[in-house]
């Protein structure tokens, strides 16, 4: 497993904007990780003490930072990084700061590489899934 500091050390967020608390797996295509900021009432995402659902597309957007970093696809720590388009996006909730347990982000590399990348996402909680979708993701796009 893959800790909060490692996680920090290979995506372009910082201090609370970190929101992934662990990788539990990971493999040249996909990553799986764990988080727990969403009871934080502190969560920087959070309005009027509410994290909506559609946070939940920030916390993919980590887990697919962290997976290029690790893969090698990005190489090294991108300055920023930019969701380019959503597709394909369904909520199951209305809300993510209610749920008790963990959340549980999947992601799935579909195509590209370096500083072009399309996703497949999930996030579940106790077996129940919140959110999915599809996003295309550009690294560093102002060094472009």
């Amino acid at each position: 497993m893959i800790g909060r500091d490692r996680i920090a050390a290979l995506i372009p967020h910082a201090g609370t904007m970190c929101l992934l608390a662990e990788v539990t797996s990971w493999d040249d295509r996909s990553i799986r990780c764990r988080a727990t900021s969403h009871r934080d009432p502190a969560n920087p995402l959070a309005v009027d003490g509410r994290l909506g659902v559609a946070s939940g597309v920030e916390y993919a957007a980590q887990a697919m930072a962290l997976h290029g970093g690790l893969s090698g696809v990005v190489g090294e720590r991108p300055a920023a990084g930019y969701l380019a388009s959503l597709r394909a996006l369904v909520a199951h909730v209305d809300r993510l700061d209610d749920l008790e347990g963990d959340l549980i982000i999947e992601a799935e590399r579909l195509a590209g590489e370096a500083a072009s990348v399309s996703y497949q996402f999930n996030l579940h909680h106790a077996g129940r899934l919140l959110l999915s979708g599809r996003a295309a993701v550009i690294l560093d796009a102002g060094k472009a």
